[in-house]
C-alpha cells in the first residue's frame, strides 16, 4: 500500500475526550474516530487490525471444531422476555418498535437467538456435540461510555455457543474453548490471566472464567496468589483474614475521660456520668451504649473511639425481591453485592431476575430505628446476612439502632443472629489465599478480553431447546457460552504495547509488517531501491506500507513511530550501495544491512507468524 493513497489522518495532539492511553493513541495514529459517545468509526488501519484479530480467532475456533454462522442484530423482545433477561439488562438494552408496534431489541448478546435456533433444528443427541460462533456487532446503552474502545455502546464481539447432551460433553466443550482462548491471546501477543469470575447478566449453572489483559487502565480488579495459580476477579475472589479475630478490647486505644473532656468530646452515660468507653471491653460484658454525636462513617468512628476498623461491625441495608435485607461486615471490609445476591437466591429470598439495591434512608430508619450511620444488627427481624469474618469478632462496636449512638461489647451469635453466615465481602490485598496455605493475595488491574460460561440448562429449559437422548427420552440441551471482545483487543494491545512515541504492535495484530520509508523520494537511487524492495517484499507475502509522500523526513519518522508497524526500513544516502537501515519498532535497535539481508529478516518474521498459527 502506498501511503499517499491511504486514509491515514494522524494527529499531533490527543483529543480532549481521550482518557486512556489506548484511546489517545488509536485516535492520534489514525486508527479510529469518534462519531458519538461510545460509538467509533474504524479507519482503514483500524479495520486491518480488527481483521487480523478476527483471522486468528477464526483459525482457533475452527481448530476447536466450532462452525461459523451469522445471526441478526435485531431480535424480537419476546425472546429476552422469555429468558428473563429483558428486565435484567434494564436501561442498558436498546429497545425499538417496528411499524406494526412490535418490540425489538438490538442484541447485547445472542443466547436467546442461538437457543431458539438450536431448539428448532436439533432433535437428536446424534447431532451433538455442536459449537456455533459468529463475529458480529453488539449494542449496550452504557450509562457512562469511557476509555474509548474499552467501554463503548457499539462493539465487535465473537460469541460462541456449545450444545451437548450431558455433563461430560459440556465439560469437554468448555475445555476445548479454554484451550482455544489461551492460544488466541498468546498468538496476539497479549499479557493476560485466566481468572475465576461471576457470570453476571449471562447467568449459568457451572464454572466461568474471564481472560484479563493486565493493564493499569483496566476497570476490573484481579486478585492473584503469590504462591499458587489462583486468580479471580474481585466479584468472585475469596480472601481469608490474616489477623486473629478482632475485639474491641484487644484492638482499642481508648481515650481517657480527661483527654476526652479536654477536647470537648466526653462520652458520659446519661444516668451517672460514668465513662461508657472502657479499656476493659470484653465479650463477657453486655452491650453498652456510646454517645457518638454526628459520627456516621467508619473513619470518623475509629478516630473518635481510638479503635481499629476491624473492631467495628457495619450494617448495611439493601432491597432485593421486594424485601429489605441487612448485611453485616467488618469495618475494614467492603460488601460484595454479587456474593450477597447469589446467597439470597440460594436461600430463596430473591429470584434470578432480582437486583440488589441500596436501601433508601427512609427504609433504613423504618427497619433499624436509626438513620444510616447508626443502624446496627441487634433487633433486625428480617433477613440478616453476616460475613464470616464479622461473625468471628468477639466484642465489637456497632450502630445502636438509635440516632447519635453506637454500642460496644456486641457479640455475634449472642446479641444478634448469625444463622446466615458466609463470604459476603470483597477480598483485600494481603488476604490469605483460599487455595494454598502459603500465598497472599495481591491486587492488579485488568481489561476483560473474554469470558467463558457453563450455562447448563438456563436457556434451553426456558426457550424449549431439547432433543432425544440415547434412550429416546427428551432432555434439555446443556449449553456453554464463550465471548471475546474483538474491538477491545485493539485497546488492550495498545495499552500493553506502546512507548512515549506511539504504538508498538505485536506482529500478529499489526496492520502492516513493514514500513518502507525513503528519506527523499525524489532521489533516483533511493526511489529505485525502494521500488525494488516494495516489489520483492510484497512477493514474499509481506504486507508493506510505502511512505511515498512528499514530506520532510522528520514528519515521516514521527508518523512511523506513532503508527507502530513492527519493522521499519529506511532507504537513505547508502541507497546507491544497496544498503538500508532496518529498525525493529519494539526494541528501537537500528542496523545497516543490505537489501538482501533485510528481505531475509522479513522472511523470518513471516515464518514465525506461520509457525504460531500451526
Amino acid at each position: 500500500m502506498r501511503q499517499s493513497k491511504l486514509l491515514l489522518p494522524t494527529l499531533r495532539e490527543a483529543p480532549g475526550e481521550a482518557e486512556a492511553v489506548s484511546h489517545a493513541l488509536l485516535q492520534r495514529a489514525g486508527y479510529i474516530r469518534q462519531l458519538a459517545s461510545g460509538i467509533y468509526t474504524y479507519l482503514p488501519l483500524g479495520r486491518k487490525v480488527l481483521r487480523k484479530a478476527e483471522e486468528v480467532i477464526r483459525q482457533e475456533m475452527e481448530r476447536a471444531g466450532a462452525q461459523e454462522l451469522f445471526m441478526p442484530a435485531l431480535q424480537p423482545a419476546e425472546l429476552m422476555q422469555q429468558s428473563g433477561r429483558y428486565s435484567v439488562y434494564g436501561p442498558e438494552l436498546f429497545r425499538l418498535r417496528d411499524r406494526h408496534d412490535r418490540e425489538f431489541v438490538l442484541g447485547p448478546t445472542h443466547e436467546e437467538v442461538i437457543t431458539a435456533l438450536a431448539g428448532g433444528e436439533i432433535n437428536s443427541y446424534r447431532k451433538l456435540p455442536l459449537t456455533l460462533y459468529q463475529i458480529q456487532t453488539k449494542f449496550r446503552d452504557e450509562r457512562r461510555p469511557r476509555f474509548g474502545l474499552l467501554r463503548g455502546r457499539e462493539f465487535l464481539m465473537k460469541d460462541a455457543y456449545s450444545f451437548d447432551i450431558d455433563e461430560p460433553g459440556l465439560n469437554a466443550s468448555y475445555e476445548a474453548m479454554l484451550t482455544a482462548y489461551h492460544r488466541i491471546f498468546l498468538r496476539l501477543g497479549l499479557r493476560y490471566r485466566a481468572v475465576e469470575a461471576d457470570p453476571g447478566a449471562i447467568g449459568g449453572e457451572g464454572g466461568t472464567h474471564e481472560f484479563m489483559a493486565l493493564a493499569d487502565s483496566g476497570e476490573d480488579i484481579i486478585a492473584c496468589c503469590t504462591s499458587c495459580d489462583y486468580a479471580a476477579n474481585l466479584e468472585k475472589a475469596e480472601g481469608k483474614s490474616l489477623e486473629p479475630s478482632a475485639t474491641a478490647g484487644s484492638d482499642s486505644k481508648l481515650h481517657t475521660l480527661d483527654a476526652l473532656t479536654d477536647s470537648g468530646a466526653a462520652i458520659l452515660s446519661q444516668e451517672g456520668g460514668e465513662p461508657l468507653v472502657s479499656p476493659n471491653s470484653s465479650p463477657e460484658s453486655a452491650p453498652r451504649k456510646l454517645h457518638t454525636p454526628g459520627i456516621r462513617t467508619i473513619a470518623e468512628l475509629t478516630d473518635f473511639l481510638g479503635i481499629s476498623a476491624a473492631s467495628i461491625l457495619k450494617t448495611v441495608l439493601f432491597t432485593a425481591g421486594g424485601r429489605a435485607v441487612a448485611v453485616v461486615v467488618r469495618g475494614d471490609h467492603e460488601i460484595n453485592e454479587i456474593k450477597v445476591l447469589e446467597r439470597l437466591i440460594r436461600e430463596g429470598l430473591a429470584g434470578d431476575e432480582d437486583m440488589l439495591e441500596l436501601a433508601s434512608p427512609e427504609l433504613v430508619l423504618q427497619v433499624t430505628g436509626a438513620p444510616p450511620g447508626f443502624a446496627g444488627p441487634i433487633g433486625i427481624t428480617g433477613p440478616l446476612l453476616v460475613d464470616r469474618d464479622a461473625a468471628a469478632v468477639q466484642a465489637a462496636v456497632t450502630g445502636a439502632g438509635e440516632e447519635q449512638y453506637h454500642l460496644e461489647n456486641v457479640v455475634p451469635g449472642r446479641d444478634f443472629s448469625v444463622a446466615v453466615t458466609g463470604d459476603f465481602r470483597n477480598a483485600a490485598e494481603g488476604d490469605c489465599c483460599p487455595r494454598c496455605s502459603d500465598g497472599r493475595l495481591v491486587m492488579s488491574k485488568g481489561i476483560e478480553l473474554g469470558h467463558v460460561f457453563k450455562l447448563g440448562t438456563k436457556y434451553s429449559v426456558k426457550l424449549g431447546a431439547s432433543c432425544l437422548d440415547a434412550d429416546g427420552k427428551e432432555k434439555p440441551m446443556l449449553m456453554g457460552c464463550y465471548g471475546i471482545g474483538v474491538s477491545r483487543l485493539l485497546a488492550a494491545a495498545a495499552e500493553q504495547h506502546h512507548d512515549e512515541s506511539g504504538l508498538v504492535w505485536p506482529a500478529a495484530l499489526a496492520p502492516f509488517q513493514v514500513h518502507l520509508i525513503p528519506v527523499s523520494h525524489k532521489d533516483d537511487s533511493q526511489r529505485q531501491l525502494v521500488e525494488q524492495l516494495y516489489s520483492s517484499l510484497s512477493a514474499l507475502g509481506a504486507e508493506v506500507l510505502l511512505d511515498d509522500r512528499d514530506e520532510r523526513p522528520g514528519v515521516k519518522f514521527k508518523d512511523a513511530e506513532l503508527i507502530g508497524i513492527p519493522l521499519r526500513i529506511v532507504v537513505g544516502r547508502d541507497a546507491a550501495e544497496g544498503r538500508i537501515e532496518l529498525t525493529e519498532r519494539s526494541g528501537g535497535v537500528k542496523e545497516t544491512l543490505s537489501a538482501e539481508e533485510a528481505a531475509l529478516r522479513v522472511r523470518q518474521l513471516l515464518e514465525r507468524l506461520r509457525l504460531q498459527a500451526e
